[in-house]
């Protein structure tokens, strides 16, 4: 947590059109920070890059000069993924045909000219093939060097071929180049797919909304639409816009966003969110937000964005591959140089080519494309279950996850409250203790004040009250004709010296009441504990979560009460929010290692601070309070505490796809690095090699999104 965000900096969204190489992505986002961009990140799974517009001019710059060919466009990545992988695969396919038939060509001469090594025919043919698919590399190569960046596949498969023709291996230099140019088409082909996976998975973006003017319909887009404005739902239309039902009643599709397909209800009164789909009958709805704060935005901004916060994996990688290709290069050269001084009999030409083969396996390839496509498919595939998770390496903390500390009206509990039962003291009545509670609490909006202003039967005003005073974490005081009136927990009338019973052993919130520093009597409050809070505790504990804790400013018998019905294995009671935040310290500090991650889930305002000072902060999203959603790590769309299980699951499963592909890539490169150090593998085997597993790699990224 405490990371700069995007809006803090301001900053601004571009595509990264051209992006189609991982290690690319790698060097630009070096580059741009090591010349005064220095909180730059490139996401090289959604294609962009977030930058201050004063800063866009000199980033062009720079990324001309790492990258040519790779433009800013000012376009959010899921409007273009089709449209610009439909494009230049023509061109491509021309290319790799052409260089194919040239190659075969080549191959057909050979014999015929083996007496004249460097006949004109030979080398007209193979090299024409040769330029063809390798101009690209050896042009970026050039330029790489000229700025610095010298180790890379780039370098490497000039290396190789360059090598190659030297020794008089045409044919093999040619065929490098080609499967080389052959891989990354499909790579680029296979990264792609995996894009329009998450755009298929996360088309819920409403095209249009039918505004209502004057009693008539309009189309117009969701954009131009303000707060308080009505609008028009049609059954099998997308809801466009948070807003509050004003006529008529539907079933909603929510799964979009939330992961459920049970459909849920909406009537007059109650509120829907964009991307629900309206399924049945006629809605009219009063807009709450604009487009730009709405549901469907922010899920789409924050599933786009996700990749720009990097695992720590994937940042190991990132730098593992700039030290592994200089030792590879280093190692490659030993090889062509030593073993021909000390070994009798050893040839130049032999030891040359058994390092070429070393160069041409030892590409990064697959590491540095597959593990942020891999973390791109998790969090796209935990977005499909109504989880948005705000970055990589949030994802990759859920798999280190030792504590979770739950708060619990709201989360554990449906928020809901009733009041189901009000005691009179000192001469005072029910009625009277239940009006002066409503009276004090008449300009609060917490649920517990709600409840005691519905629960009385009597008309109520606000008009003479005189003074009002929110204590956070204890209750209110108002005066009301003359009259000091307290309402609030037992740590409030302690503070005010107000003697009274201490009402541990009821089951319910209690919300002691005082007028004129005298103990009036107590209002019970009951909230139902939600359906799958139960499972959610027990799911995590068998997923191996070694601790759970419930805060809570509710009394210590209420606390108690939930905890032993759920099966929670602590809990801390009356706390106020900043206790909450002290609390959550506390246990982060009692944690096994540096590795062990705290995760806090919270709904409320007041679970803000505790939520940004967590490892990990979850929020509840469907009634969560926007301060608490802004602040959190991982968003829960549907309010079910279950699902942190179920992001648990699908971080786990993240990880050990990234693991495999890991695994998957060195050890298929170390086999051959040993196969070609002993001379038993050719560059055919090495390229068909980096180029196969690089696939597998990708290929295997990809899983996570199912």
């Amino acid at each position: 947590m405490g990371e700069t965000t995007e809006e803090q900096l301001h900053l601004k969204k571009y595509l990264l059109e051209g992006l189609d190489c991982a290690d690319c992505a790698v060097k630009i986002e070096k580059k741009l920070k090591q010349e005064g961009i220095d909180y730059a990140s490139v996401n090289f799974a959604a294609k962009s890059i977030f930058l201050k517009e004063e800063h866009r001019s000199k980033a062009q710059q720079i990324i001309d000069r790492v990258q040519p060919g790779v433009k800013l466009i000012e376009e959010a990545f899921l409007s273009k993924i089709s449209e610009e992988d439909s494009k230049r695969l023509g061109k491509p396919l021309f290319i790799i045909g052409a260089s194919f038939i040239l190659l075969i060509l080549g191959l057909i001469f050979k014999p015929a000219l083996h007496n004249t090594p460097y006949s004109i025919a030979e080398y007209g043919i193979l090299m024409t093939s040769y330029f063809l698919v390798g101009w690209p590399v050896l042009r970026t190569a050039f330029t790489n060097v000229l700025e610095g960046n010298i180790f890379d596949e780039n370098f490497l498969m000039t290396v190789a071929t360059i090598g190659a023709i030297i020794i008089h291996q045409l044919p093999e230099a040619v065929g490098v180049m080609l499967f080389f140019y052959v891989g990354e088409f499909f790579q680029d082909i296979a990264v792609n797919r995996s894009r329009r996976s998450i755009k298929a998975l996360m088309d819920i973006k409403p095209e249009y909304a039918n505004l209502q003017i004057d009693g008539k319909i309009k189309k117009v887009s969701p954009e131009s639409v303000n707060i308080g404005e009505t609008i028009v739902i049609k059954p099998g239309e997308k809801v466009p816009l948070d807003g509050i039902v004003i006529e008529g009643g539907s079933f909603l599709d929510t799964s979009a966003l939330t992961g459920e397909s049970v459909p849920r209800k909406a009537e007059t009164g109650e509120e829907v969110m964009a991307g629900m789909v309206n399924t049945s009958s006629l809605l009219t709805v009063k807009v709450t937000k604009t487009y730009e704060e709405s549901s469907v935005s922010k899920i789409l901004d924050l599933v786009e964005n996700a990749g720009s916060q990097k695992a720590p994996t994937e940042q190991f990688i990132t730098k593992f591959s700039r030290h592994y290709t200089p030792v590879i290069v280093f190692g490659a050269s030993a090889l062509a140089l030593i073993p021909p001084l000390v070994v009798l009999g050893a040839t130049f030409q032999e030891w040359i080519y058994r390092a070429l083969v070393l160069l041409v396996i030892s590409c990064p390839c697959a590491l540095v494309i597959s593990i942020p496509l891999g973390y791109f498919g998790g969090i796209g595939g935990a977005s499909k279950q109504g989880i948005l998770v705000k970055g990589a390496n949030f994802l990759e903390a859920l798999t280190e996850l030792h504590t979770v500390v739950m708060d619990k009206t709201g989360t554990l509990t449906k928020g809901v409250f009733q009041v189901t039962g009000v005691s009179a003291k000192n001469g005072f009545t029910k009625d009277e203790v239940l009006e002066y509670a409503a009276l004090a609490e008449m300009n609060s909006n917490h649920p517990v004040a709600r409840s005691i202003i519905e629960a009385c039967k009597g008309s109520i005003s606000s008009d003479k009250i005189k003074s009002y005073e929110e204590i956070s974490g204890l209750g209110v005081k108002a005066v009301y004709k003359g009259k000091e009136i307290v309402a609030g927990n037992d740590k409030l009338l302690h503070r005010e010296n107000i003697s009274h019973e201490n009402c541990c052993d009821v089951k319910g919130t209690v919300v002691y009441v005082a007028v004129d520093g005298t103990f009036a009597g107590y209002i019970t409050i009951s909230d139902a504990i939600k359906k799958d809070s139960e499972k959610a505790i027990s799911d995590l504990k068998a997923l191996g979560v070694k601790r759970t804790v419930m805060l809570t400013g509710d009394d210590q018998s209420v606390a108690e009460n939930v905890t032993k019905k759920l099966g929670i294995d602590e809990f801390y009671a009356n706390l106020l929010p900043e206790d909450k935040v002290t609390k959550v310290e506390e246990l982060m500090n009692q944690l096994d290692n540096k590795k062990s991650k705290l995760l806090f889930v919270g709904d409320g305002i007041n679970d803000a601070p505790a939520i940004t000072r967590a490892d990990i902060g979850v929020a509840m999203g469907g009634l969560g309070s926007d301060a608490a959603i802004e602040t959190a790590d991982i968003v829960i769309m549907d309010d079910a505490p279950s699902k942190l299980s179920t992001a648990v699951s699908i971080a786990r499963h993240t990880k050990k796809i990234i693991i495999q592909n890991i695994a998957l890539a060195l050890s298929v490169k170390g086999i051959f690095v040993v196969l070609g150090v002993f001379g038993m593998a050719t560059m055919w085997e090495a390229v068909f090699a980096d180029v196969g597993v690089a696939l597998l790699a990708i290929l295997n990224a990809t899983r996570p999104l199912n």
